[in-house]
């Protein structure tokens, strides 16, 4: 997966870690306006990582989809993408 089309993640709730189905995803922070820049983040082999501009940790779940999360209303879906 190429940082292009990767899944992108929020944290609106502030909560420390989020779950996630992908090792590679791009993290926005907060929903626009208040996001960060879009980071990708590739995980490699680790089970989590941690955001350089939020600080949110990122652990991966193969439990879950490529667009799912916990807490659900993480996955962000950029309807303004081109």
């Amino acid at each position: 997966m190429s940082g292009g089309g990767c899944p992108k993640f929020r944290n609106d709730h502030g909560v420390p870690e989020i779950c996630i189905g992908v090792r590679e995803f791009k993290c926005i922070g907060a929903s626009p306006p208040h996001d960060h820049p879009h980071l990708y983040i590739n995980m490699g082999e680790a089970d989590s990582i941690l955001c350089l501009y939020c600080a949110t940790r990122f652990r991966f779940d193969p439990r879950l989809t490529p667009f799912d999360a916990n807490p659900p209303d993480s996955f962000f879906a950029d309807h303004n993408a081109a």
